[in-house]
């Protein structure tokens, strides 16, 4: 149910549970996490919870999807999600996470564009969000430049999240 994408510099695929050391990886990059409640402490558990969201389960269409350079067989450059929020929704959300070796090259808005238009033009949602760390500047960017526009704040996790929102063409 999950499509591959193919962008200029990227191929978009479903995310497997052969990802997770890759996945991993990133996750326990100190810069990784940074807005997401900081480093990891366990790597354990954090392997299981990579390996639960990979399993889902996700409304059709939806999951995440794993970034490859250059075709599916390249180098891992992070991941994209489109899911219901924290999991449970009823709002669906976009997210992603890249390595610190790829930032700044553009990847986040490249893929996030494909798997944004799929949500609309496939799966036929309405509106999609994303919640960023308001000192997360970077993620903002690419929300932007996706088109998504602020719409307030959330509290969330003892944190608070800047709201961002695109509604279907």
């Amino acid at each position: 149910m999950q499509p591959t994408f193919k962008t200029d510099r990227l191929t978009v695929t479903r995310r497997r549970l052969a990802d997770t050391d890759a996945c991993l990886a990133m996750d326990l990059e100190p810069d990784v996490l940074r807005y997401l409640g900081g480093p990891v402490g366990d790597a354990l558990a954090q392997r299981r919870r990579i390996e639960a969201r990979t399993r889902g389960p996700y409304p059709p269409g939806l999951g995440y999807w794993s970034l490859r350079q250059g075709d599916a067989t390249g180098p891992f450059a992070g991941w994209i999600l489109l899911i219901p929020v924290d999991g449970v929704g009823p709002e669906i959300e976009i997210g992603w996470r890249l390595p610190t070796a790829v930032w700044g090259r553009g990847y986040a808005t490249e893929a996030a564009g494909a798997v944004l238009r799929h949500g609309f033009e496939t799966v036929g949602l309405d509106e999609i969000i994303a919640e960023i760390d308001a000192a997360n500047t970077a993620s903002i960017r690419v929300a932007e430049k996706l088109g998504l526009r602020w719409m307030g704040e959330r509290f969330n996790e003892g944190l608070i999240w800047q709201r961002f929102s695109a509604r279907a063409p």
